[in-house]
């Protein structure tokens, strides 16, 4: 592994110096790889536009996501800006310079790639659902064909880009990324077949909720009581990061369980709690009803995103799943209520 590591370390080295003058342009790319994204921009818009596609693209990343805290634990991954400085490879010569970044100094194993395997399977979720409602309008075979090669390759581009942007930033490992690109699609083409998250009941989504949370949690609980601690790279990361202001509590592994599990309540409770349904027949989900929900969902999303937290790491969990939580009731019932809310009313006070 140690020659493998130091491939992608010289690969590493080779982007920063070829591409240092698109590091802003790394930065966003990772930036917009995150999940975050997801949760909080693309989840909206497609709820309001196609509720099948929406649901499917967070069970899709919960479940891919967890998937990937697990088999980061059992796969025990190095980081490149760590391991640079610990490994006896080099031996008395002189170790690369690694650069980094404030994204650099995440705090989990490193493979697969959380990123990549993230942004892997929505982007497959989000091309596949486009292609299908082209082929529903039956479009001349070639013209089809043409624009799913675009559509195909557009994501390999997006890929590609996430991909350097994280060898890039020294965050990951080639063979990291390319882990958790094919990590991606194999999760969201599995879920592609599962038709029952569609009708799911509240009840399943509360129990499926516990049993990821339970399951990830006991798993540590077991392996710390046989002497391996999952939480190893928290120390690397502080011992190695050059800012410690780049060691964010909110990027340890359990915050990002507990936002996901906050983030698949959220979404059960939401569904539960609302009769809308952007794909009825009724007159408030006219096109216009739509864009003024995804604008209203996005701009108050804007807003919970600034609320952040600095307590103790128990309380900070805890607040997190609930913001999580928020994030999915917004656009799934409170706003689509209060809008129709005031529809009704103005329509009722025209009638008088």
């Amino acid at each position: 592994m140690d020659l493998l590591h130091s491939w992608g370390v010289e690969l590493a080295v080779h982007l920063q110096i070829k591409y240092q003058d698109y590091e802003s342009v790394f930065h966003w790319v990772s930036s917009l790889a995150d999940l975050h994204t997801t949760f909080f921009v693309f989840f909206p818009v497609w709820f309001h536009l196609r509720r099948d596609v929406a649901v499917k693209l967070i069970w899709v990343a919960v479940v891919g996501d967890w998937l990937n805290l697990v088999l980061k634990w059992v796969l025990f991954g190095e980081r490149p800006y760590w391991w640079v400085h610990e490994t006896k490879f080099y031996g008395s010569m002189k170790h690369p310079e690694l650069q980094q970044f404030s994204m650099t100094c995440e705090t989990g194993p490193g493979s697969p790639s959380g990123h990549a395997m993230g942004s892997a399977a929505v982007g497959y979720v989000m091309i596949t659902a486009l292609l299908s409602i082209l082929a529903e309008r039956k479009l001349p075979p070639l013209i089809y064909r043409l624009v799913q090669l675009m559509l195909w390759m557009f994501l390999g581009l997006v890929e590609l880009l996430v991909c350097m942007s994280r060898v890039y930033l020294a965050a990951h490992f080639p063979h990291q990324v390319i882990c958790g690109v094919i990590s991606g699609i194999i999760v969201a083409e599995t879920f592609s077949r599962v038709q029952w998250i569609y009708s799911a009941s509240l009840k399943k989504y509360f129990s499926i909720t516990l049993f990821l949370l339970s399951f990830a949690v006991g798993f540590y609980v077991l392996l710390k009581a046989l002497g391996v601690d999952l939480l190893w790279t928290l120390e690397k990361a502080q011992k190695w990061c050059i800012n410690p202001a780049w060691v964010l509590m909110d990027a340890t592994p359990f915050a990002s369980l507990l936002r996901n599990m906050g983030t698949l309540f959220g979404l059960g409770l939401g569904l539960h709690l609302s009769h809308y349904d952007p794909g009825s027949s009724k007159k408030h989900t006219c096109i216009c009803f739509r864009i003024g929900c995804i604008g209203v969902s996005l701009v108050l999303l804007q807003l919970l995103d600034k609320m952040t937290f600095s307590s103790s790491s128990q309380l900070f969990y805890l607040l997190s799943f609930c913001k999580s939580a928020v994030a999915l009731l917004l656009p799934t019932a409170l706003v689509p209520g209060i809008m129709y809310w005031i529809t009704q009313k103005s329509k009722h006070e025209k009638d008088m």
